[in-house]
């Protein structure tokens, strides 16, 4: 079973990213899209989309610098382990809270808002509760695990074991003694990687850089045409 999990699920849902991403950009590209659905409900979309995406980015900062530096860097610098976690703790767990409530609004906006409701898919349901799972179980390690049992060094575990996959070589043995809570985070966020290919979650795969170098769009008043003579109109 460390083996299934750890040795051999993360490729299948890398290459679910891979592979999906490639299928749908290339049969589907139109698709490729987050399905805005601000015409139908707005108020709540703001508030809760808002909360979700400035949150969700300090918590993606948060993870590189938890998984993808080595704690021997932290060391280099000076920073102590106490420092560390409590700064991931305070941070992680306001961040994380933050997402959390923004993704609770959008949920429950696509559960209980009529017409929001009726334009969703099952794969918008699909994305949206495992998103939720996935910072519930995540803020639950930060907030309730840590504050009980004391702060997990995954440092010397769970980041070793992502950047070992990177060259093939997954370090499976440190995953085994890992807190359920955690593995059961982490198996959830690879099922969500996996399935974002073929829900409206594609967009997380974009960069919109191209929105950079675009010519700007031009607008002309509406009112200020109104009120020209016929001839200046023509």
């Amino acid at each position: 079973m460390a083996m299934l999990w750890w040795g051999v699920f993360p490729y299948i849902c890398l290459g679910s990213i891979v592979f999906g991403s490639m299928y749908r950009y290339a049969y589907h590209p139109m698709s490729w899209t987050s399905k805005s659905s601000e015409l139908l409900e707005r108020r709540w979309l703001r508030i809760g989309s808002m909360l979700f995406h400035w949150g969700l980015l300090f918590v993606v900062i948060g993870h590189i610098m938890g998984l993808l530096i080595p704690i021997q860097v932290y060391q280099w610098l000076g920073v102590s382990n106490t420092m560390y976690h409590t700064n991931a703790e305070l941070f992680g767990g306001f961040f994380g809270l933050v997402t959390l409530i923004g993704m609770t609004i959008l949920l429950l906006r696509r559960i209980f808002n009529a017409r929001v409701r009726r334009n969703s898919s099952p794969s918008d349901f699909l994305a949206d509760a495992l998103l939720w799972i996935v910072i519930a179980l995540g803020e639950a390690m930060t907030t309730i695990w840590d504050t009980v049992n004391g702060p997990y060094e995954y440092r010397t575990t769970v980041g070793p074991w992502v950047r070992s996959l990177f060259t093939l070589q997954p370090k499976i043995e440190l995953m085994v003694h890992v807190p359920l809570l955690l593995q059961i985070h982490i198996i959830a966020s690879f099922v969500l990687f996996g399935v974002a290919p073929f829900t409206r979650l594609i967009h997380m795969y974009s960069a919109p850089i191209i929105y950079i170098t675009r010519a700007p769009m031009q607008y002309r008043s509406r009112v200020r045409y109104a009120h020209r003579p016929p001839r200046e109109r023509s």
